[in-house]
């Protein structure tokens, strides 16, 4: 664990060279073979031959996407954790993802939406509208919230939305031909101005976490702690939630429900710098852009010439890791 705040820049420094690095490979490894020479040639001296037209299409709009979307959920997780002090927080656990898909295929199947900034607040809603069910399922009882009334009230909606979302597509097939690569989560067919539509949104909930910070390691403390140094509790979790529909529902919006990585990162953030989130959220950002990059790079190569959806790579990874944090019962 780094203990010092100039280890912890230094690491998060090399984690910044990592992610830059591992852009590069999305963009030269594939099916199609793509050398460093070609990347420069298609900047300055495009010729619209297909390598090219490859790289500037296809290549460089996955690679930035899948930084974007993997920091995003990453530090969605990570403040989600920190507000319900709960281990299992994720977008994915806890039905926010879901609820984004869900609407965005009611978009689709009830009112043949082709618009993307449409699709951006359609999936804004659906997070929104399944955090607000999920923080008050959980908050219903005498004992208030809970880590595992939230875990269950998150199953839960996650559970329902998905069967739902099933149900729809079952019933018109033109909507599934459309989303069904979509709901598996992939960056596989984005094109650079789905991201320019919800970018302005992430950026403005990638500032807003690293503001919050401070507050989540009061409020970590517990609640009546953080009332009793005079912390508006109410405040911080409304702002928090603003902060994850912002990230999680944009990203969701690009790529699809992308489960675990907003579980996974934000324990090995911890893990290498403690539990001041003023640190775990920049690191989580930067390990989220690191493990969705290497998801997509081994999705490329897995049953080539095929591609796996990023969601399923990254599965693989989350639910041995959920096994073992629910076994151990973690609490951070």
């Amino acid at each position: 664990m780094m203990k010092t705040n100039v280890s912890k820049m230094l690491g998060l420094l090399v984690g910044s060279l990592i992610v830059i690095c591992l852009i590069w490979a999305s963009i030269v490894l594939g099916l199609t073979k793509v050398t460093t020479q070609m990347v420069m040639d298609s900047f300055y001296h495009f010729d619209g031959s297909n390598e090219h037209i490859i790289i500037q299409d296809t290549r460089i709009p996955r690679a930035l996407i899948a930084t974007a979307v993997g920091a995003s959920l990453a530090i969605a997780g990570s403040i989600m954790q920190g507000l319900t002090n709960n281990p299992l927080a994720s977008p994915g656990l806890f039905g926010v993802n879901a609820g984004a898909g869900f609407f965005v295929v009611v978009g689709i199947s009830f009112f043949s939406v082709t618009s993307l900034n449409t699709f951006t607040w359609l999936a804004f809603t659906g997070a929104a509208i399944s955090a607000i069910i999920v923080y008050v399922l959980g908050s219903m009882g005498r004992d208030g919230l809970t880590p595992i009334k939230m875990t269950l009230a998150g199953a839960a909606m996650a559970a329902l939305f998905s069967s739902l979302t099933q149900g729809m597509l079952t019933l018109n097939e033109r909507a599934l031909d459309q989303v069904l690569f979509w709901l598996a989560g992939s960056v596989q067919g984005r094109d650079l101005e789905i991201l320019m539509n919800v970018l302005p949104y992430l950026i403005i909930g990638w500032i807003a976490s690293f503001i919050i910070g401070r507050q989540i390691n009061v409020l970590s403390m517990g609640e009546d702690m953080a009332k009793g140094l005079g912390q508006r509790t109410i405040l911080v979790k409304l702002f928090g939630g603003v902060i994850v529909v912002l990230l999680a529902g944009g990203a969701v919006a690009i790529a699809g429900p992308i489960g675990f990585i907003g579980m996974v990162i934000p324990h090995i953030a911890r893990w290498l710098v403690g539990i001041d989130y003023r640190w775990i959220i920049p690191y989580s950002g930067v390990l989220g852009a690191i493990l969705l990059l290497m998801a997509d790079i081994g999705a490329r190569y897995l049953i080539m010439p095929a591609e796996v959806p990023v969601g399923v790579m990254t599965a693989f990874i989350g639910v041995p890791f959920f096994i073992y944090i629910a076994r151990r019962g973690i609490n951070e």
